[in-house]
């Protein structure tokens, strides 16, 4: 019986066609569906300047975590504040978890920036935030799924200078699984599941 991958982004990509997404930096005009359809078939997307500064940042609190990092470094003092957090934790772990959903058969997967003593710890670089800025996201609903051990999923969101954590527990956060059942009533009404069950089986 074959097996089909289902991810944070896929979902994340989808709801970004149905309603304006707030955990985008909307600093250019873009087409929701277009994007959705590359998510869906699997694509290259190019680089971003943001998803490049993300990736950027990310090194700097891992080099910073090992203790290879320059002090005088553009957004050391912040990555410092992170690295604080995740020190002695496990950097990018990719985990995955088999779960039926509608007669089928999905393996969650994501990879995981930290994982330290029952907490996942994402790092977001971004311009703008506000508080609450992710608890509609469905980032940390499909982490907790995955990593059964994990009691609390935090977003530890960065401008660069500043730092803001935004912490959900397990009990706080709503059910994957019914968005998933959405998903796919979604992708069988517009005649695009099949093109999911094609580009995203699993090997």
């Amino acid at each position: 019986m074959a097996r089909y991958l289902m991810t944070h982004s896929l979902l994340s990509s989808w709801l970004y066609t149905l309603k304006e997404n707030p955990f985008e930096d909307a600093t250019t005009e873009r087409d929701p569906m277009a994007e959705f359809l590359q998510t869906l078939r699997r694509e290259p997307t190019p680089t971003t300047e943001a998803m490049m500064n993300g990736n950027i940042f990310e090194d700097l609190v891992t080099r910073v975590v090992n203790g290879c990092a320059d002090p005088g470094e553009q957004w050391y003092g912040a990555a410092e504040k992170v690295a604080r957090r995740v020190r002695g934790g496990v950097p990018q772990l990719r985990a995955s978890r088999p779960i039926e959903i509608d007669g089928m058969t999905l393996v969650l997967y994501g990879r995981l920036d930290w994982l330290k003593a029952g907490e996942i710890v994402d790092i977001k670089f971004t311009k703008n935030y506000d508080p609450g800025k992710y608890f509609d996201s469905t980032q940390h609903p499909t982490y907790f799924e995955i990593v059964p051990e994990a009691q609390t999923f935090t977003y530890m969101v960065s401008n660069g200078s500043a730092v803001w954590p935004e912490t959900y527990r397990r009990e706080e956060a709503p059910s994957i699984r019914p968005i998933i059942s959405d998903f796919f009533s979604w992708l069988t009404a517009v005649g695009l599941m099949d093109t999911y069950k094609e580009k995203w089986v699993a090997k």
